[in-house]
């Protein structure tokens, strides 16, 4: 077979650059799987769960301050009812519901792909607690993958705010994950967000390790 050197030539550029990505100093990321929960504002909480009433941490969560509560409320959506979801604290300041697209399929919520936060011009859903209800007009969402990191490293990596980056798993389900954002702070510990639906597409589950592609 006569083999040009056109051809030759691609292979071997091909293999000298896998190498080198091989060799480059690769950023080790945790992951960690966010199902489905609920952020409440001060005055839901108090509606939900009675005046004066105070979330109980249970878990503290990665991200500094941040945890998981006791307390759990009911989602309602046209199609369909979630129990038992669960809330993270601390409180916000507006109420945000956070699922997978699965989730909206049993709700009957086509809920956007949006950044934690900005939740405007998003559907809403009932909210059921033990001590009352609240509809919401908006504040339904699909969380966009995200990476939480620190100052330091984001230098050290030449990262910006609000920069899209990709990020690649391991094992069997190998996967590149595109548009991944980078959210910056000096609060933050490095920590990746996927949620479920993209945990089980992909094999990962909360612990494994992601790499960044710089």
């Amino acid at each position: 077979m006569d083999i040009s050197k056109e051809l030759v030539g691609k292979v071997v550029c091909t293999v000298l650059s896998q190498l080198k990505d091989e060799e480059r100093p690769k950023l080790e990321i945790i992951v960690n799987v966010s199902a489905r929960h609920v952020h409440l504002s001060q005055e839901h909480l108090e509606i939900l769960f009675g005046k004066n009433h105070t979330l109980t941490p249970i878990r503290e969560l990665m991200q500094p301050g941040e945890f998981a509560a006791k307390e759990t409320v009911m989602i309602i959506g046209p199609k369909g009812v979630i129990q038992n979801v669960r809330v993270l604290g601390p409180l916000r300041s507006k109420t945000q519901v956070e699922i997978s697209k699965t989730d909206g399929y049993t709700l009957g919520i086509d809920a956007p792909v949006r950044e934690s936060g900005n939740v405007q011009n998003t559907p809403g859903c009932v909210l059921v607690g033990p001590m009352g209800a609240i509809r919401l007009e908006q504040g339904v969402i699909c969380a966009l993958r995200h990476v939480h990191m620190p100052d330091d490293i984001a230098k050290k990596w030449n990262l910006r705010n609000n920069q899209f980056v990709k990020v690649a798993t391991c094992g069997d389900r190998k996967v590149i994950f595109d548009k991944v954002l980078v959210r910056v702070s000096p609060k933050f510990v490095l920590e990746m967000h996927l949620d479920t639906d993209e945990a089980n597409a992909s094999g990962v589950k909360s612990g494994d390790k992601v790499y960044l592609i710089n």
